[in-house]
């Protein structure tokens, strides 16, 4: 059995990311408050795997995450999308006309905000997780409150569902990296399947610094799918460049990182992985 750390309660969207890339597999779930229990969660037990979203389609880079990954030390063994659907749920006995408050995360609030405008009777609150918002209006019998969480959640809390597909873009994905203690990676994927790689890397504040990059990495035919920046702390107008790319050839993707690696500063492989 495989014990997996994520943010949120059962229910949650990393609930659901964890058992659609583990299916048939039997796990057990770590649900964390925060991504940095996630990383602790490794840290002090290296057979625990970690599941956590590093970006949505519509709300973009989780950056805060980036930086966790960086400083965890723990490599990338895979990726998982999920396509993003929400739900508003109440208790069995409420209704349209009995709800007043709806609870969620708030970057589902923001993923449903047409249909909150829509609904200006009732109040729209901040919680720190959309299946722990419908289980604490379950367990605390609430009524005037809703949650909005998938139709997963509100079943697992046998909570009513009032109306399914509320979010605003029904082209809404997150995308979830499997990361492990990195002496663990090999019983989890092999390293000469991989078609995708994580990199971070600062540069020199030179003009065209990052142009050369790119071109080498354009040579070898690997392909950048992902460039995401960050300031680093302490160091005015230097940042941290986080890159995806994808490749054919893991030998001509290791000549590449050869190459690069003498015009780059601090070069790290985040993880060798491969996806679908």
């Amino acid at each position: 059995m495989k014990r997996i750390a994520i943010q949120g309660e059962i229910g949650s969207f990393h609930d659901i990311a964890a058992h659609q890339y583990f299916n048939d597999e039997q796990i057990e779930l770590i649900c964390c408050s925060t991504f940095e229990q996630v990383f602790e969660n490794i840290k002090n037990d290296p057979t625990v795997i970690g599941i956590i979203a590093i970006e949505n389609t519509i709300a973009g880079s989780l950056l805060h995450n980036y930086d966790l990954l960086r400083e965890s030390g723990v490599t990338v063994v895979g990726e998982h999308k999920l396509h993003i659907e929400h739900s508003i749920c109440c208790l069995p006995d409420d209704n349209w006309d009995t709800v007043t408050e709806v609870h969620s995360h708030p970057v589902a609030l923001a993923q449903c905000r047409n249909f909150l405008e829509n609904h200006p009777e009732i109040k729209a609150v901040e919680a720190e997780d959309t299946a722990g918002s419908a289980e604490y209006i379950s367990s605390h019998n609430i009524h005037g409150w809703a949650a909005i969480c998938s139709s997963h959640a509100a079943n697992i809390y046998g909570m009513k569902l009032l109306q399914e597909d509320i979010h605003d873009n029904k082209h809404n994905y997150t995308r979830f990296l499997v990361v492990s203690n990195p002496h663990k990676a090999a019983l989890l994927r092999e390293v000469e399947k991989s078609n995708k790689s994580s990199l971070v890397f600062s540069l020199s504040h030179e003009e065209g610094s990052l142009s050369k990059v790119l071109t080498i990495l354009s040579f070898y035919d690997i392909n950048l799918t992902k460039i995401q920046s960050l300031p680093i702390i302490g160091h005015e107008w230097e940042y941290l460049f986080y890159v995806d790319v994808s490749f054919d050839n893991l030998t001509r993707y290791r000549q590449s990182i050869d190459a690069i690696t003498p015009l780059v500063k601090n070069i790290k492989i985040l993880g060798e992985y491969e996806t679908c």
